[in-house]
């Protein structure tokens, strides 16, 4: 059997995102700028994987950029992803814990950041790809 590949298949855009998980248990967060995609919505920090990077590679440059904090890729645990169709593309999400980085996060090009417990994440407006990962995260939270 031939494998036909449909033309108006939707590229695959890779992302990679951090659960940045305080001492206190307590989760990073930084909402959406309103001047594009989902604005105003609360996210794990992170973005799009750039040719020639492998996903760690992406997220240690993404939370340089995004909230100026250093992650050694030997900290990061890959934990989940998600698979969701976003403007005429498709994202795959992959989700790292991460317990140890250099910094302060700041909001560098987020109008607002905060620290939430899961309970607090789930009352946030989140986007449909970030918010299945709360359950997640509590089970791996729970078996630390």
């Amino acid at each position: 059997m031939t494998e036909q590949k449909s033309e108006h298949a939707d590229p695959i855009r890779i992302v990679s995102a951090a659960a940045l998980v305080g001492e206190d248990g307590r989760i990073f967060l930084a909402r959406r700028p309103l001047d594009k995609a989902l604005p105003g919505l609360w996210e794990f920090p992170g973005g799009k994987v750039e040719q020639g990077e492998t996903p760690e590679q992406a997220l240690v440059r993404e939370l340089i950029e995004e909230i100026g904090v250093t992650v050694d890729p030997a900290h990061m645990t890959p934990l989940t992803f998600a698979s969701e169709p976003v403007a005429g593309k498709h994202m795959l999400l992959l989700l790292y814990v991460v317990h140890r980085w250099t910094g302060e996060p700041q909001a560098l090009e987020a109008p607002d950041i905060g620290w939430f417990t899961l309970d607090e994440m789930a009352a946030l407006a989140m986007p449909p790809a970030d918010a299945p990962f709360i359950p997640a995260l509590a089970r791996y939270l729970t078996e630390r």
